[in-house]
């Protein structure tokens, strides 16, 4: 990989060197990760500590509060993300398990609001995560009713296996993205995580362009997608119907 010649963009590097599980990195990860020399990463992540990007740690660094300021003064994902906390609500209030808002986000799902409780199973994906889209609900929503070149980048990004039960083989991924067009919302059992299963339903601007997604997420044995459907498209659908008029077409 080519390193990028700007310091703007190394030090923009550096902060996506941070994976989703990663608390704290070292120095020699974060040049590790980059590529960069580890003398221009020193420099480039004290540049970022004093502007407040990172934080420095005992160990190393790990990513600041600023980074958490910015994101939430992104105006469509904000305005996105306070339009459904009602109906995310209803739905957490109905079932007590993890209810997500995800977007597109290339090869990955992006969830822009979690909410769970004491009740709710514990899952790997979390607010500002990410999680690849063949095997996650919302994921198959969105290579199901999004545009075609959606399907073809996570098939060259290769279909992953994290569990027994991913799909992997494109043909087979077609096949069940089928039937996701044809029920109205995505099914995920056990293929991003053993023992997690997830209903997801689509919700679409006002030219009827996929934007999101809300999903419902628990423990296999008891998640029941069929049962909980009807609720998340309810609460997709009155969505879609808000957002058309709340947010201007990109």
């Amino acid at each position: 990989m080519e390193l990028p010649k700007s310091v703007l963009a190394r030090g923009l590097l550096l902060l996506d060197a941070f994976g989703e599980a990663d608390t704290e990195l070292t120095l020699a990860q974060l040049a590790a990760r980059t590529g960069l020399p580890k003398p221009t990463a020193h420099r480039l992540v004290n540049g970022l500590a004093e502007w407040g990007g990172v934080e420095r740690t005992a160990g190393g660094y790990r990513l600041g509060m600023k980074l958490f300021e910015l994101g939430h003064r992104v105006p469509r994902r904000r305005d996105l993300r306070e339009a459904a906390l009602p109906y995310l609500e209803d739905l957490y209030e109905a079932t007590h398990e993890n209810i997500h808002l995800a977007v597109p986000d290339g090869v990955h799902t992006l969830f822009v609001e979690k909410l769970n409780g004491h009740r709710s199973t514990p899952i790997l994906s979390g607010a500002g995560g990410r999680m690849p889209v063949h095997c996650t609900a919302t994921g198959k929503t969105f290579l199901a009713l999004g545009p075609p070149e959606w399907f073809r980048q996570a098939v060259s990004a290769g279909l992953t296996r994290h569990t027994p039960r991913t799909i992997v083989m494109p043909g087979l991924l077609q096949r069940d993205l089928a039937r996701v067009v044809e029920r109205g919302y995505g099914v995920n059992h056990e293929e991003a995580e053993v023992g997690v299963s997830a209903v997801a339903a689509p919700i679409f601007d006002s030219r009827r362009r996929i934007v999101a997604a809300i999903s419902i997420t628990g423990n296999a044995r008891r998640l029941d997608a069929e049962r909980l459907a009807p609720a998340v498209r309810t609460a997709a659908s009155a969505l879609t119907r808000e957002i058309s008029h709340r947010l201007p077409p990109r």
